[in-house]
């Protein structure tokens, strides 16, 4: 209604008008009636939102040749924007050159940078959208875009589609693939240079060949030494070889160049607690907690730096945090059945073991302590299914077997004690312990096998003997 009663002489309004049009049809589903309004609107007043928009309702009917015709469209429309170049002082004419100072930074320029930032940004999301759905292959895919993109106006866009092409190989697990697109920068301008060898020098890191991960580091730095990733990479290089200091000094300069890199920040904390530097690490944590605030990571780091710096009970409350975010995590219960244990709740420590024997039952030694406790309760029969348990995880430890047999003992049960020992004599014929305990319990419950023990025992004990001396 409001485009039939606006005429032709008002063309910006009436562009507009249709614009609004045909982002309503895209938010009813019915792509083609949007497709009607964008392509007019393309083909009379071309801009570069519309032509985007264009692309994602192509991209919407699966129509490969109109996004490739469309993203031709996208990359050629003219922004209106001044030459770069016209901001450098050229002439010795002190008054221009006052002009050119006080218009480098003007609204005027501000938003000429906004709106190449934006072209920028439609026009690498439309690429990294219809690369995979235009060819065979999202590769042969990528390479029509960068062809593209070469032969325009944001022919600087290229390097960094490629880049994106070696991140969507990562993305598909193809690290070879990801490795040789990235090795193909070395010889490109520096800020490109910096940013595939970061991702190279991160790849090799995670790889472990750590003295790749250092070469592309140093690379990095050396064609970028303001990128923050690529300190990060090279103070990790030197964390690994255990030279702390050093490692610290590249977090540093990270931090300087980038105050909100999180990045950094962590790995500085790590850095500091290796150090034995408890006061600086906790600092770096409480920061960055600051900004994650609910980074279960974090907040377990600062948990296990309250504890040795004597605060068992701050210790607990960030422990307490982090299980309200991970409260499966049954690394942390354990943890928190030691503190409050080491605290003397034994209560609140057999909660916490409990709870994490639950989500993970094959830790030895919360099976060792859950074990204990029910000996220590005078509750052995309950404490015999988690010591079982330890002699299935390590079937080569005798003295899980024994305390086994043990609680059978002491919760009366001899015959099933007796059978136990017996077993354990069978596969570990020279444990001196085991012999003793049959020695006792074939005189207390009279059988004829005593004299045999007690023979086997001796001659286990001088063989001990001599071993020794």
């Amino acid at each position: 209604m409001a485009l039939d009663q606006i005429s032709n002489a008002h063309k910006e309004m009436r562009i507009k008008i249709m614009q609004n049009i045909g982002v309503v049809f895209v938010r009813l589903g019915q792509y083609s009636d949007a497709i009607t309004s964008f392509e007019h609107i393309m083909s009379d007043s071309p801009n570069i939102k519309t032509g985007f928009n264009l692309i994602l309702c192509y991209y919407a009917i699966g129509d490969r040749e109109r996004m490739k015709k469309a993203f031709q469209k996208l990359i050629s429309v003219p922004l209106g924007i001044d030459d770069e170049d016209k901001y450098i002082p050229t002439s010795d004419d002190p008054s221009s050159n006052m002009v050119i100072e006080a218009i480098k930074n003007d609204k005027l320029h501000q938003m000429e940078r906004n709106l190449k930032v934006l072209a920028e940004k439609y026009i690498m999301t439309a690429a990294k959208l219809i690369a995979p759905a235009i060819e065979t292959s999202f590769a042969s895919g990528f390479d029509w875009c960068v062809d593209m993109v070469k032969s325009s106006q944001y022919v600087e866009l290229a390097n960094d589609l490629e880049i994106n092409k070696a991140i969507t190989y990562l993305r598909q697990k193809d690290f070879n693939q990801a490795v040789e697109t990235l090795k193909t920068f070395e010889k490109k301008d520096s800020r490109v240079k910096s940013a595939a060898a970061t991702n190279l020098s991160f790849l090799y890191f995670l790889e472990k060949d750590y003295d790749q991960a250092d070469r592309y580091a140093d690379l990095a730095m050396n064609a970028d030494r303001y990128n923050p990733a690529a300190l990060i990479n090279k103070g990790n290089t030197v964390f690994v070889k255990k030279d702390y200091e050093k490692a610290a000094e590249f977090y540093k300069e990270a931090l300087r160049n980038d105050s909100s890199c999180t990045e950094a920040l962590y790995n500085l904390g790590l850095t500091y607690k290796r150090l034995n530097r408890l006061e600086e690490a906790l600092d770096c944590f409480l920061k960055l907690h600051a900004i994650l605030r609910n980074s279960a990571q974090v907040m377990y780091q600062l948990a296990y730096l309250y504890e040795p710096l004597g605060d068992p009970q701050q210790a607990i409350e960030w422990l307490m945090q982090v299980i309200s975010v991970t409260p499966t995590d049954p690394h942390v219960l354990a943890k928190l059945g030691k503190l409050h244990d080491d605290e003397g709740d034994k209560s609140q420590a057999f909660q916490y073991y409990s709870e994490s024997f639950r989500y993970f039952p094959s830790n030895i030694d919360v099976i060792e302590w859950l074990g204990a406790y029910y000996i220590e309760t005078q509750f052995c029969e309950k404490a015999i299914q988690y010591f079982e348990r330890a002699t299935l995880i390590q079937p080569t430890q005798v003295k899980w077997q024994l305390i086994v047999a043990s609680c059978y003992r002491r919760s009366g049960n001899y015959q099933k004690a007796l059978e136990t020992y017996k077993e354990i004599h069978r596969r570990f014929p020279e444990n001196v312990e085991c012999l003793r305990f049959l020695v006792r319990l074939s005189t207390d419950m009279g059988l004829k096998e005593v004299q045999e023990y007690a023979t086997k025992l001796k001659k286990v004990e001088k063989m001990k003997e001599i071993r020794e001396q």
